[in-house]
């Protein structure tokens, strides 16, 4: 329709077409169902009467590029169990469709991305479709097809390969900032530095004429590519501001994330858009715009909520689902500790309003009546985010439905499990037992997801070498054509396990594979402030700033927080010129200290390693240590170090709560004495 939905006419052609729908073939159906999705009319009693068509003549039907449009447009009015429904009948007929359909394809998966179901087999062949049309792919395309996968979380590294070399041929033929934008942000996450640098002077000279869309999603764009280029935040983050008054709630949201990630700080701009959410916030009544502007307001420099605020909040409780409720009291826990650090004080409105979110969300909790409606609250909520008030009741819930975990939900469940670091031997004895009983049903490619939460919270199954062995045996044969990086993690997940597979080695060691894996070591970050303490007092305990080295990288890769070496009579070596800065790599693990490190040792003498072990480092219920840093330990000890591991909790008790016992501690673990002032 050329109208709007109110308009006298689409209104006379809406009742005409209600009397004659069911007369309509799945063609003109589909058609007609486009039109009303034009319209934003996507639930009217008149798409619900269309689902309604669609589901009684699913059974018969055999077009799938009519039932795909339908798919997509009907999509927020169907039940779980419809969705099932058109997902199997789609797996069905796709291979009836010509391998040319890249339409069809892309609207496959974007059915699969609005009812939030990530289905492997279904997904591989619409990647398939990608593939084979790769050349025929436009721009416009090619964006697409990356926004439904980044949704869906679906890896496809051949996919990707050739989508970048079709784009990075598209850089200087792109010459109006619409198009630019579009390359931009499709391209700028996948390329390589030269081509980045390419894409960013393109658009300095473009960033004058974007419009308030664009400079938001080149700053998203720049979020994902962690780019940090100040001249062009500036340019960018100016175009925002002038059109800062006309984004939406979500969109100040997003602009609001994006700035924090990339560490921009300018007084006018936080406080114009501090303003603009609070404005927001005083008019808003929907339960997830609510905990969105709260959100964001919690990211800005002073977080703080007005009484408006707070009763704006406690408002909208009643209604509010797990994930609003999860996303108000990470917003409130920054509140509070930003007023615990700069005011030195914390307010009893605040107490209370964490009292009360604890309240709703234990009693919705409580409600749900089975694992199917939990897990379509839970399903949005972000695992490691959850209030531990919350966490330990979402926790005890899911438990009370484990027997309903099955080889539908099991992955999802997994991946959830691996998020809240909370070992449930429970969950995961369930998990294994699924996966071991109906390896069958589930899709090679999930494996990783099932096997994540064991290798994170470093939990064996009491049948573990049968659950291992099933989900590795189950994978042998798609090894070849795995994503290399999901390989590398599923090698790593087990390794940690201490459970290692030939033909996953051989796989993964092979001169074919490493050409293809087109991965990058992660830059060493700087000290957190315990390690600036730990660092300080070994130069004392040690005998000074040549007796101790910062952050050494070894042949396995891991970066040590601190090493030193001990002759035979416990007496400290120093290291001469060869310390390395923080935050700086030697050119070959070991190689810039060949005196020391990578040389034999004195005889009698020991190479120590000190790691401090944070809060992310053990389980959120227990402190059991998680399966990274477990095999960490394991490795430097393979390599001959004698390893201290310094727990945070240990280091930050009361019985180390001043500098002489800090000090009594260190010397005790490292000289096995004491030697308090």
């Amino acid at each position: 329709f050329a109208g709007e939905s109110h308009d006298p006419l689409v209104e006379a052609l809406v009742t005409e077409a209600w009397r004659r729908l069911e007369r309509f073939d799945i063609k003109l159906l589909s058609e007609f169902s486009s039109c009303l999705a034009d319209q934003h009319l996507y639930f009217s009693p008149l798409m619900g009467k269309i689902a309604d068509i669609v589901h009684r003549n699913l059974e018969t039907t055999q077009d799938l590029s009519s039932l795909s449009v339908l798919m997509v447009n009907i999509s927020s009015l169907i039940s779980r169990h419809f969705q099932q429904q058109l997902v199997n009948k789609t797996e069905l007929l796709f291979d009836t469709i010509a391998s040319s359909e890249v339409n069809v394809a892309i609207r496959i998966a974007r059915f699969l991305r609005n009812i939030k179901y990530c289905y492997q087999p279904l997904l591989e062949k619409c990647n398939n479709v990608f593939l084979s049309n790769v050349d025929q792919l436009d721009l416009d395309s090619i964006s697409k097809i990356f926004r439904l996968y980044k949704f869906l979380q679906f890896n496809s590294f051949e996919f990707i390969m050739m989508a970048k070399k079709k784009l990075t041929e598209m850089i200087p033929l792109c010459n109006h900032p619409a198009s630019f934008v579009k390359l931009f942000v499709t391209l700028g996450p996948i390329a390589g530095p030269e081509e980045k640098k390419q894409l960013k002077s393109t658009l300095l000279l473009m960033s004058e004429d974007l419009t308030g869309e664009q400079a938001l999603a080149v700053l998203r764009a720049m979020e994902d590519m962690e780019s940090r280029n100040s001249h062009l935040i500036k340019r960018v983050t100016s175009v925002l501001h002038k059109h800062l008054d006309s984004y939406k709630p979500l969109e100040l949201l997003k602009i609001t994330q994006a700035l924090t990630f990339l560490h921009f700080q300018r007084k006018e701009f936080s406080a114009k858009l501090r303003e603009l959410l609070l404005s927001y916030l005083k008019i808003s009544f929907i339960p997830t715009e609510v905990s969105i502007l709260v959100y964001a307001i919690s990211l800005l420099p002073s977080p703080h909520l007005d009484e408006v605020g707070i009763s704006r909040i406690e408002a909208v409780l009643p209604q509010c689902n797990l994930n609003n409720l999860s996303n108000f009291a990470t917003s409130v826990l920054r509140w509070i500790q930003y007023d615990h650090m700069y005011l030195d004080s914390i307010t009893g409105k605040q107490l209370k309003l964490l009292q009360k979110l604890d309240h709703y969300g234990r009693q919705r909790l409580q409600h749900s009546n089975s694992l199917d409606l939990l897990w379509e609250e839970l399903k949005s909520v972000r695992g490691n985010t959850f209030p531990e008030s919350l966490l330990e009741e979402t926790i005890a819930t899911l438990q009370h439905f484990v027997d309903e975990i099955n080889y539908i939900n099991v992955v999802e469940i997994a991946s959830f499990i691996s998020h809240t670091d909370y070992l449930s031997t429970l969950l995961l004895d369930r998990i294994a037992s699924v996966a071991v009983q109906q390896i069958e049903k589930i899709h090679p490619f999930t494996i990783l997801a099932i096997i994540l939460p064991f290798s994170t919270l470093n939990y064996d199954p009491p049948q573990r070498d049968e659950f291992f062995g099933t989900c590795v045996q189950h994978l042998n044969s798609y090894l070849g054509i795995l994503d290399p990086l999901m390989l590398v993690c599923l090698g790593f997940s087990l390794a940690t396990l201490q459970y290692f597979p030939e033909d996953l080695l051989k796989s993964i060691f092979n001169i074919e594979f490493l050409a293809r894996l087109d991965s990058q070591l992660e830059s060493i970050g700087g000290m957190s402030g315990a390690q600036q303490q730990i660092y300080k007092m070994l130069t004392e305990v040690l005998g000074g700033i040549n007796r101790v080295k910062a952050s050494v990288l070894t042949p396995y890769y891991h970066t040590v927080d601190f090493e030193c070496i001990l002759d035979k009579r416990k007496k400290p070596l120093p290291y001469g010129s060869h310390n390395i800065a923080w935050g700086q790599l030697p050119e070959m693990p070991w190689e810039s200290n060949t005196e020391i490190v990578g040389s034999r040792l004195p005889p009698g003498a020991e190479r120590i390693a000190l790691e401090f072990l944070d809060s992310k480092s053990f389980c959120r219920n227990i402190p059991h240590m998680k399966g990274k840093s477990a095999m960490k330990k394991r490795h430097l000890e393979i390599l001959g170090y004698r390893v201290i591991q310094i727990s945070q909790f240990e280091w930050n008790s009361m019985a180390l709560s001043t500098k002489d016992a800090r000090m009594d501690y260190l010397r005790e673990h490292i000289f096995g004495e004491v030697k308090s002032l």
